[in-house]
């Protein structure tokens, strides 16, 4: 990434039309995310001072979020659902294979980078559950086997047909075949 002038000269390009309030505050976190993958420390001086709040308020919007993060993302994150749906139908199994098959634990990642593990909560496609998201694709309803064959197909190590994602999804058919 850029110094860290050329940073915050980017983080005020992208916050500057937005006004201090909730809204624009969670507009603006997007921004940078998109941006930059993650929300840079050295720009919450500046959303602080956009939004007129503190930057402990930054941190706690940041943290309550579970899709906007603090840190660049691994080469290959995989999110595994804790909704309800997913946990009444054995999603705590998934978990345990795909943190033993990646070798990091839950909001972590590999010693590599390369992979890492995202906790996220039902996002309402609780018809594929349990699930887990790569990549944009859901991919469920899933077994703890098929999660370990995801996982050593994501390392490279077999050649593991991808489990069925939700139909209508002609990037995951394209991958299948």
């Amino acid at each position: 990434m850029a110094g860290s002038a050329e940073v915050l000269a980017r983080v005020s390009e992208l916050i500057g039309d937005l006004k201090p309030d909730d809204v624009a505050l969670l507009k603006g976190l997007h921004r940078l995310q998109h941006e930059f993958g993650y929300i840079p420390k050295d720009a919450i001086p500046l959303l602080a001072a956009q939004f007129n709040t503190t930057p402990a308020i930054i941190f706690g919007t940041i943290d309550f979020y579970s899709e906007l993060r603090q840190k660049p993302p691994a080469e290959n994150v995989v999110s595994w659902c804790s909704g309800p749906a997913c946990l009444l139908k054995g999603s705590g199994g998934i978990r345990r294979a795909l943190e033993a098959t990646l070798g990091c634990a839950m909001g972590e990642a590999s010693a590599d980078g390369k992979y890492e593990l995202q906790l996220v909560q039902c996002d309402g496609t609780c018809q594929l559950a349990p699930l887990i998201r790569s990549e944009g694709r859901y991919i469920g309803p899933l077994s703890s086997s098929e999660a370990i064959k995801f996982a050593r197909r994501l390392k490279g190590e077999t050649e593991v047909p991808v489990p069925p994602a939700e139909e209508g999804d002609a990037a995951a058919a394209e991958a299948s075949e």
